[in-house]
């Protein structure tokens, strides 16, 4: 990654207005900041959430709060609890993510 005209910035996730996104069950709530053409998002799943879709999108994503179950399209399973991160490139692995307990995300994509 490549990272330019970007000036020093500091962002107050609170005031970004949320977004919602339904999934299979649950509901995600993303705040959502554009820089360039990174994305950057704060996210939040409900207890019982689960993808409706299998993402190929490339992420960078750090668990702050809760526990994430994110499942690739081959079977494999992974979780993930608060300081834990994973990353996938664009069209890589085909994942979806669900949380029983619900959990809160930091993802640059």
């Amino acid at each position: 990654m490549n990272i330019t005209d970007l000036p020093f910035g500091t962002t107050d996730w609170s005031s970004i207005e949320p977004t919602e996104h339904r999934g299979e069950t649950g509901m995600a709530t993303w705040r959502t900041q554009q820089f360039g053409p990174i994305r950057v998002r704060m996210v939040q799943y409900s207890a019982g959430y689960l993808a409706d879709h299998w993402c190929s999108k490339g992420h960078i994503l750090l668990c702050l709060e809760g526990e994430l179950a994110t499942e690739l399209e081959d079977g494999r399973t992974f979780v993930l609890k608060p300081g834990m991160s994973y990353q996938v490139a664009d069209n890589a692995e085909a994942h979806r993510s669900s949380t029983e307990t619900g959990a809160t995300l930091f993802v640059v994509d």
